[in-house]
């Protein structure tokens, strides 16, 4: 991987171009997805629809971000506010490109970009029904060993390794947890997660990915307490969200040696 620092005097090419402008549209696909997947609803070949008068949106009404700032986040038919989620997802989307650009260039960047753009998806999914679906993990699973395959076949015993390790050692704290305490204390989701993460960042990335994910969620912890959000011993977070950032930001940046 080409540190950020080595591509700063690097012009942009036609690709990275191309992801720039391709990322607001791929953000609200995204918000589609994260909005219909978890209600089991199709996410394809479905027009979209204003969700309180139902009148099928025309193309100028879901234009990314422009759509939105055109009609002041209202819709257009019924005047009522359309909320901020969707430009959200795709400021977010546009984020995960330009991050992947500031590191990468080409191929790669793609490459980045879309663990990102997934990785987003998946976290945001986690945040609003703490559930990963296994729909989204299980082929994350599978084609970080095909890009390892692809890209770099050195990494691909790593890589294999780092799956199986991922998912055995988060379903061994799960069982613990359970047989100790009586209860869930973490999903089977979360062990699927950090499976995908090792098929990206093998099992030399595992470490620093759940001391990050363990780390992000103290300090996310320690900030709710902060503001007068009381958490006890049987309070809860979602690990998703703390465990993908952290998997890409190992990917983008490497494992702390």
């Amino acid at each position: 991987m080409i540190s950020a620092a080595s591509l700063s005097t690097m012009p942009l090419r036609t690709a990275d171009w191309a992801l720039i402008a391709t990322a607001p549209i791929i953000g609200s696909f995204l918000g589609t997805l994260i909005t219909r997947l978890p209600e089991g609803a199709p996410v394809l070949w479905v027009r979209s629809r204003c969700d309180f008068c139902e009148t099928t949106l025309a193309a100028r009404d879901v234009v990314p971000l422009a759509s939105w700032l055109v009609a002041r986040g209202r819709c257009r038919h019924c005047g009522h506010s359309l909320g901020w989620f969707y430009p959200a997802v795709e400021l977010a989307a546009l984020a995960v490109a330009g991050t992947a650009l500031a590191v990468d260039r080409g191929v790669a960047a793609w490459l980045g970009a879309l663990l990102g753009w997934w990785l987003l998806t998946l976290g945001w999914i986690d945040l609003r029904i703490w559930r990963l679906p296994d729909v989204l993990t299980l082929p994350l699973i599978a084609l970080g060993l095909i890009a390892g395959w692809l890209f770099a076949p050195d990494e691909l015993a790593d890589r294999a390794i780092g799956a199986i390790a991922g998912y055995l050692s988060l379903w061994l704290v799960a069982y613990c947890y359970r047989r100790l305490r009586g209860r869930e204390g973490l999903g089977l989701g979360d062990a699927k997660l950090l499976a995908a993460g090792g098929a990206w960042v093998g099992a030399s990335g595992l470490p620093t990915v759940v001391a990050g994910g363990a780390i992000a969620a103290l300090i996310v912890a320690g900030g709710l307490m902060l503001i007068g959000v009381r958490l006890g011993r049987t309070s809860a977070l979602p690990f998703g969200p703390f465990l993908a950032s952290a998997i890409w930001v190992v990917w983008l940046f490497g494992p702390i040696a």
